[in-house]
């Protein structure tokens, strides 16, 4: 009897569980996405008020701006779960806008940026993530969370002293709850001790409301009265373009993340079309645009539980009431508080195993060189975007040059049956024989690899092993018959691939020869 296994339906590789629907109907799973978004709502305040003093802008507009966000992108996009806001890298990328023409071409590059993004979503941008290696993953990962890590220190540097009693408390709560009951989120618990301490004993802390007025009105449509011309778009378009790159970058790699923590599988193409929607609508209501939240997703996701959109679109919704409802409560929640969250954030988002002893003598040394370079780009400048970048390139490099080393050359003498020589030279034939993947690597050295003045009138060259890649291998093979043909000996190239042969044959003697 012959086992009959059913392949999954396209649809249902993407189906992740539990459902919206699931959640509505479990009061347990409901509960626990909506007490996420809460914890999430808290966290979110404070940064959207600091990333808007970085972008040279009013809190407001980081605070509309990841209200509109995180609800946006709990309809639109691809990962359910992830938290999408007002973020500090968009907030660098985009801030000599404000301060250097002000905020009505600044909103108007955040809905520019949001087009471009679509455009790239479109034309399958979301697919380069396989090109990513995971030594560069576990390096922008381990980067991420020691950023988050120092992020923190403007808040424990230069504060009154009990500020480090609070958060210490803060974190034992975090660390010690979950032991006993996992049913409402340890942070929020956190907050609310850590805050009610602060209040009863009237502890002198920093507190939310002293990072910047909190809102009172409900955003509004905003058009940015800006001229439709040339000069405009020469303005804002490179600003514009570099915000959709670090957005869409930092937003796959961390639903990537999210699809490694959880095991299913997001939709990449539909987040970047709905991270590019999210951007559009956030500028057309005022606010300062973002990309995916690392930091508040893992909080999220992996402090808090939540699995599905609920969790997103309530963040948003909580942020909107916090700060217009009970702004007055909010602005009395100590920052220590939300430091003891994102401190523990950092902790668990960072790859321990990755610096384990054993990882270490284990790990070959270019992949750990490209982890170590993808953290110190990143950290150095503050910009993930940059830092992954410098990763994949380090990475290519790195593979280019062992991939270079596996390419041999064996030569071997074939003479005929008399064994006589002709012109001082042995008769009969030469073979060389060619092993490994031939491209600008490994072909550069290709044509050292031949004895070109004592080898016989024939020589065969056996390409059956190897594969041409590119042009820079063609220019080589041409080279070498044209250092042979110099001492008047004849080249014959064998056992070509049909993709070998096709490419070879179309460029050969086109490109110059080289010597």
């Amino acid at each position: 009897m012959t086992a009959v296994t059913n392949s999954p339906e396209p649809s249902d590789r993407y189906r992740i569980e539990p459902t919206v629907w699931q959640a509505l109907k479990s009061p347990k799973l409901l509960t626990r996405e909506v007490l996420a978004g809460l914890v999430v709502a808290l966290a979110l305040i404070p940064e959207a008020i600091a990333f808007s003093i970085i972008a040279g802008v009013d809190p407001r507009l980081g605070l509309f701006s990841s209200f509109i966000m995180a609800v946006s992108i709990a309809f639109l996009g691809g990962r359910p779960a992830m938290i999408t806001a007002a973020t500090g890298a968009i907030a660098l990328v985009i801030a000599p806008v404000a301060r250097d023409h002000g905020v009505e071409y600044f909103i108007a590059t955040v809905i520019l940026a949001g087009g471009i993004q679509i455009v790239m979503a479109l034309f399958g941008v979301a697919k380069l993530m396989r090109f990513i290696p995971r030594s560069v993953m576990v390096g922008f990962v381990n980067a991420l969370a020691i950023l988050i890590f120092t992020s923190q220190f403007p808040q424990l540097i230069g504060v009154p002293w009990m500020v480090y009693p609070l958060v210490a408390v803060g974190l034992v709560i975090m660390y010690v709850m979950p032991r006993f009951t996992k049913v409402v989120p340890a942070p929020l618990v956190s907050i609310v001790l850590v805050t009610a301490a602060a209040v009863v004993w009237s502890i002198n802390v920093p507190t939310v409301g002293d990072q910047g007025d909190l809102p009172d009105a409900l955003p509004t449509l905003f058009l940015p009265n800006v001229p439709v011309t040339w000069e405009t778009l020469q303005i804002i378009g490179p600003f514009a373009l570099a915000m959709a790159i670090v957005g869409l970058l930092e937003s796959l790699l961390t639903a990537k993340l999210v699809d490694d923590i959880t095991d299913t599988r997001s939709r990449k193409t539909r987040e970047a079309l709905g991270q590019g929607g999210a951007n559009i609508l956030s500028g057309l209501f005022g606010g300062m645009g973002g990309c995916a939240m690392i930091g508040q997703t893992m909080i999220n996701v992996k402090a808090s539980g939540a699995r599905t959109r609920i969790s997103t679109f309530l963040a948003g919704v909580f942020l909107l009431i916090l700060v217009l409802v009970l702004g007055d409560v909010v602005a009395i929640i100590p920052m220590a508080a939300l430091v003891a969250v994102m401190i523990v954030v950092s902790i668990a988002t960072f790859d321990w195993h990755s610096i384990k002893i054993s990882t270490i003598k284990t790990l070959p040394k270019s992949e750990m060189f490209v982890m170590l370079s993808t953290v110190v780009v990143t950290v150095w400048t503050h910009n993930l975007a940059i830092g992954v970048g410098v990763g994949v390139v380090v990475a290519m490099v790195m593979f280019a040059r062992r991939v270079a080393h596996f390419t041999t050359v064996t030569r071997e003498m074939v003479t005929d049956e008399s064994g006589d020589e002709h012109d001082g030279e042995p008769a009969g034939t030469v073979r060389y024989t060619v092993v490994g993947e031939l491209f600008f690597a490994s072909s550069n050295d290709l044509t050292t690899q031949f004895e070109y003045s004592k080898d016989p009138q024939n020589v065969v060259i056996d390409l059956s092993s190897s594969h041409v890649w590119d042009a820079s291998t063609v220019v080589a093979l041409d080279a070498i018959e044209t250092k042979y043909a110099r001492y008047g000996k004849t080249v014959t190239f064998e056992g070509m691939n049909a993709a070998t042969t096709a490419f070879h044959t179309r460029l050969t003697g086109e490109l110059g020869s080289g010597v």
